[in-house]
């Protein structure tokens, strides 16, 4: 057996074991993990374009709900040299595997002080420096309105003016929520889709749909505007659900 066999084989058995790994913690706990299966290449590339788009600039970049690490790795082949990034995973198992990938992945050999995984919310991180870059996995659909407010100001707070975030919301999921969930669930689904309508007239820039994707999704980027100060939270629509 060659080497490529052996390490592609290697690769294959590797993503099936997250993908299971994936599939348990969603069964466990939906509310913070928000998938079935981990992002297609795709959409971890659409997420991650706005680090490609600054070329070898040095660049601060956090991910915030990382999963089992399919868009890490993405995130990681882009990183130009100097270049930092921090993990954010509110999952205790996530984070493991995520500190496990540092700590093998090929291209951090001898700098894995570059990249740091932080078994933390969003909103508790603190590491004291901007961010040129935001990626963010969070399954917002499953938070409340306000919570969804709070991190989306929280991530304005922490991109430097000019500074790009990517996040993605999969399609159909008010509709399959008005199917299989309560009236105040669906309520709740909508008031979250208005909080984030809101950031989005504010700040976005371009929209993408990823059709290969389980489920597709729609890959959203939005920036902060040069010389204008970071937000201040929006409140709550009418309505919404606390």
């Amino acid at each position: 057996m060659d080497d490529w066999t052996t390490s592609h084989d290697r690769v294959l058995a590797q993503r099936n074991a997250e993908g299971w790994m994936f599939f348990f913690e969603a069964a466990r706990d939906l509310r913070t993990t928000g998938a079935v299966a981990p992002s297609s290449k795709k959409l971890a590339r659409l997420l991650t374009d706005p680090v490609q788009e600054h070329g070898t600039r040095p660049l601060n970049v956090l991910e915030a709900g990382a999963g089992t690490g399919s868009v890490t790795r993405a995130l990681i082949s882009r990183l130009s040299p100097a270049s930092r990034l921090d993990i954010v995973e509110a999952n205790a198992r996530f984070a493991s595997q995520l500190r496990r990938l540092v700590r093998t992945h090929s291209r951090l050999a001898g700098e894995g002080e570059r990249v740091r995984v932080h078994h933390a919310l969003i909103e508790q991180l603190d590491t004291g420096r901007p961010y040129d870059v935001i990626v963010s996995g969070l399954p917002f659909t499953n938070f409340t309105p306000a919570q969804v407010d709070t991190i989306m100001n929280r991530y304005m707070e922490l991109l430097h003016p000019g500074g790009a975030l990517t996040y993605f919301a999969y399609r159909g999921t008010r509709y399959a929520r008005v199917l299989t969930a309560s009236r105040a669930e669906a309520r709740r689904h909508r008031s979250v889709e208005h909080v984030l309508a809101d950031y989005q007239r504010r700040y976005a820039t371009g929209c993408w749909t990823v059709w290969g994707n389980l489920p597709p999704a729609n890959v959203w980027q939005l920036r902060r505007p040069v010389g204008v100060p970071a937000p201040a939270a929006l409140g709550l629509t009418a309505g919404a659900t606390r």
